[in-house]
């Protein structure tokens, strides 16, 4: 990266099971550095000696958020993050979540943020969080977990604010070769 390039980073919004990871595993594919939110949850939970599951995630982000407030694990990634843009032209941020870190990641990293929302239907996000390999969900607990994003997280304003907004109700190549478009477009470089 030479002076005169700012760093860019790419954030990741969207419901559980609507494609995050997998764009973001794409995308690392490529060479870019890619950062997951969820991993610092599932770290704590582990570092707990509890079983990786939707009940103990959740208590584990909620009490992140309940004690640090809304934008913990912003906060708690930035290190990370701050880190990566010291090698890497640009990063991917996999899954922000609450609109508070929405508003505090871009300030604090001091590179400029597009944020891309993935979007699928319900009823074929539940399908693919049931029969994921990774933490499978049952349909009431995807539904749970969905409502428990929206009303306690803020979930829906980095949805709702994005810079962009790829569909994902078809294959997972036509996703993909969409994600592909929009990087190349935004010029964004590993």
């Amino acid at each position: 990266m030479t002076n005169t390039e700012k760093p860019r980073a790419l954030a990741l919004v969207g419901m559980p099971g609507a494609g995050k990871t997998l764009c973001a595993h794409h995308l690392q594919s490529r060479g870019f550095f890619q950062f997951r939110f969820g991993s610092i949850v599932v770290d704590e939970v582990l570092r707990r000696g509890q079983v990786i599951n939707p009940e103990n995630e959740r208590i584990v982000r909620e009490e992140f958020r309940k004690n640090e407030g809304m934008d913990a694990i912003a906060r708690r990634a930035l290190p990370y993050l701050k880190t990566a843009l010291a090698s890497y032209n640009s990063i991917i941020i996999d899954g922000l979540y609450s609109f508070s870190e929405y508003k505090i990641l871009s300030p604090e990293l001091g590179a400029s943020m597009v944020v891309v929302a993935i979007v699928s239907s319900r009823a074929l996000r539940y399908q693919r969080l049931t029969s994921r390999v990774d933490r499978p969900l049952t349909v009431q607990e995807a539904e749970t977990r969905d409502y428990q994003e929206i009303e306690r997280l803020e979930k829906g304003g980095p949805i709702a604010i994005a810079d962009y907004t790829l569909l994902n109700n078809g294959e997972e190549n036509d996703l993909l070769k969409s994600l592909d478009k929009l990087v190349d477009q935004l010029g964004l470089k590993p």
